[in-house]
């Protein structure tokens, strides 16, 4: 009798318990419930979430996590996109893995919500950082910082370390925006706010952010054509299916390739992280990813809104909503132009 293939039976049990927040049958009125609300997500689900121990799913077994992959959590963030869930799972788990005890603990348990605060520069995934961290305090201030109505504190990335602060503290102020998919980004301002200093290395963590998220725009892709052909076999006009005319077949063809090129280089870029010590070769195939699935996202969900006809310009018709959330993580851990320029510069000769 042949050993269980863990790995794979890992994949599965993660996409099964992905379904009971994020069916792939499922509709969409939770999502268009908590739309422009104050805080973008459900509190009930978000503990759910971390009942499920998803926050945790790749932290190290000794801080309180299940110690798996980036191959197993992209599995998780694909279906977190598959059904547009909203709920901050990827800055969390950006942010959890550099908090102390009893932070960590509460950060696993949904009892605290910390966000990182890290970009001061639109579009890329690192900059130089203008907010300060000395003497026990941040001065400075944060652009699009997501959900952050929710926080209780922030992991902030300034010069001088990483720094923990709450999000009641002294001279710490917020201003929101909302987002097109109804969430919100937030400038962060601090002056002079107290801080406990952290331990880590950013940028890793946001290697795992930006590729994590790459995955769930490939889930939120694979939906929003599954979506899609499912009306183009039920739609009718001129008494026929309009899925039988060779045009949007070959637009269809030209989908699915793209589908799956996405695919392809998530999956590629995530077993490198899981198997690469070299940060160069994982740099490279996490901003290939980025890049691609950014491009790609936008592309399959405009697509997608042409071949549903007039019907997807209404608000009411779901397939807007995968264009409007694509807009968004099109945009987060670094753009698509952001990751491409970076590809270029760590490519090797033979694959430029």
């Amino acid at each position: 009798m042949s050993e269980p293939d863990t790995g794979a039976e890992n994949l599965r049990l993660i996409r099964d318990s992905a379904a009971a927040i994020a069916p792939r049958s499922g509709d969409f009125r939770r999502i268009r419930a908590l739309r422009f609300t104050s805080l973008g997500f459900d509190r009930a689900v978000w503990n759910e979430i971390c009942a499920m121990g998803w926050v945790g799913l790749s932290l190290p077994e000794e801080k309180g996590g299940a110690g798996l992959g980036m191959v197993e959590y992209c599995a998780l963030a694909e279906e977190l996109g598959a059904g547009l869930v909203p709920e901050p799972l990827i800055p969390v788990v950006l942010a959890a893995r550099f908090l102390p005890e009893p932070w960590l603990a509460d950060q696993l348990a949904g009892k605290r919500l910390v966000l990182p605060a890290w970009q001061e520069k639109p579009g890329a995934l690192f900059a130089p950082f203008a907010t300060s961290f000395a003497d026990g305090a941040v001065s400075g201030r944060k652009v699009f910082v997501p959900m952050a109505n929710a926080a209780d504190a922030f992991v902030v990335a300034a010069e001088g370390g990483l720094a923990l602060v709450p999000a009641d503290g002294e001279g710490v102020s917020l201003v929101t925006s909302p987002t097109q998919d109804g969430g919100h980004f937030a400038t962060v301002t601090f002056e002079d706010s107290p801080a406990i200093p952290l331990a880590g290395d950013f940028a890793p963590a946001l290697e795992a952010a930006a590729l994590a998220s790459s995955a769930y725009l490939l889930g939120l892709m694979d939906r929003v054509f599954a979506l899609t052909l499912d009306y183009l076999r039920t739609r009718e006009q001129f008494g026929r299916k309009i899925g039988g005319f060779q045009a949007l077949q070959h637009r269809c063809a030209d989908l699915k390739i793209l589908l799956e090129l996405t695919r392809a280089s998530v999956a590629s870029a995530a077993m490198m992280f899981d198997t690469s010590n070299e940060a160069d070769a994982r740099a490279g195939a996490v901003s290939r990813a980025k890049a691609r699935a950014s491009d790609a996202a936008l592309r399959m969900t405009r697509e997608a809104i042409q071949l549903h006809g007039g019907i997807a310009y209404t608000d009411e018709f779901d397939i807007g909503l995968f264009l409007r959330k694509a807009m968004v993580i099109a945009a987060m851990f670094g753009t698509s132009a952001w990751h491409r320029a970076r590809y270029a510069a760590l490519a090797p000769e033979s694959e430029e």
